[in-house]
């Protein structure tokens, strides 16, 4: 009897260990799968200037399928997250993007009362947290009617440019756990110049369904590459990004000159591994234990100022920035 029990000691341990480690390592339920894009190539379109103003500027987040693989541990295949960027982050070509930090816990309060006294009691110091997204984003040339959506031929008339979606994410993180996660997210990416695009716009010269240009977009922090993927890795097509955004924003017209960034790929600074996404849920960790784990990691890989930040996409464009 002793001798079970001894054993059954040493048993329940590994068997309880390795169905922890197959709990977080596991496969995703749903493997994403790239949408069947059409691909242009520069020959198919040519480049213009656009300086028409948007009303609206909206991101798409979780849209690449092998950075979905690499860190999600959940998504939506059928909807797109959608969140909303302030207009006055737009900056058309090479500049500088100015480090937020003064401004942090004052943006935090404007967006939830109540948030800014917390984080000024817990996180007096905290930093930005600051990160790049290189991204394929498009522009609407024509007003959509929502019905036009709807209708299973329509096809929007769009131009595309190269972004980079700069972000908190202290602010970002906020959102953890909250029913309006994405809109922390567009509230992250809302400060004035955390959206320098490609000057000019490239417009195909025949608008045809579920067509982008499949380049490869990458960014480089002082040189060093950080991004590398190809646009056809993402799993949602233009269309489908346009739908969600009116589902989500109903009282929004899209309107000519809207602006709409499609996600980015692995390689960003903040990199959460599948596994310990998992294992936060699994301890039910709040939002605020969450930052406080990622300000006491390491940051060298967020950007800092006097950092030089380049996105480009061959040659569909490019755009830099430095950190000021």
């Amino acid at each position: 009897m002793k001798s079970i029990s001894a054993l059954a000691l040493i048993v329940i341990p590994i068997v309880a260990a390795l169905a922890l480690l197959f709990y977080l390592f596991r496969p995703l339920s749903k493997r994403p799968v790239p949408a069947q894009f059409v691909c242009l190539r520069e020959i198919d379109g040519q480049f213009t200037t656009f300086t028409e103003e948007p009303e609206h500027i909206y991101g798409i987040g979780l849209s690449y399928a092998k950075h979905i693989e690499e860190t999600a541990h959940e998504f939506n295949d059928a909807k797109p997250a959608v969140f909303r960027k302030a207009t006055h982050t737009l900056h058309r070509g090479n500049g500088v993007t100015l480090f937020p930090a003064p401004n942090l816990i004052a943006q935090a309060e404007k967006f939830e009362s109540g948030v800014g006294k917390i984080l000024a009691e817990r996180f007096p110091n905290m930093g930005p947290l600051l990160d790049y997204e290189v991204e394929l984003g498009f522009v609407l040339l024509r007003d959509i009617n929502p019905g036009d959506l709807e209708k299973p031929d329509f096809v929007p008339e769009l131009g595309f440019f190269i972004a980079n979606d700069v972000s908190s994410r202290a602010l970002a993180v906020l959102g953890e756990g909250q029913k309006n996660r994405y809109e922390y997210w567009g509230m992250s990416k809302s400060f004035p110049g955390f959206l320098p695009v490609s000057v000019q716009i490239w417009i195909p010269a025949n608008q045809k369904a579920d067509a982008i240009p499949c380049v490869r977009i990458e960014t480089r922090v002082n040189g060093q590459l950080r991004q590398s993927e190809n646009t056809a890795d993402m799993i949602f097509t233009p269309i489908t990004m346009l739908r969600a955004i009116q589902s989500n924003y109903p009282a929004d017209k899209l309107k000519r000159g809207d602006r709409i960034v499609m996600g980015t790929p692995g390689g960003i600074a903040l990199e959460t591994p599948r596994w310990k996404a998992r294992f936060a849920g699994l301890l039910s960790l709040d939002r605020f234990t969450k930052l406080k784990f990622i300000l006491r990691a390491n940051q060298d890989r967020f950007l800092k100022p006097g950092d030089q930040v380049s996105v480009s996409g061959e040659w569909l464009g490019s755009v830099t920035t430095e950190i000021r």
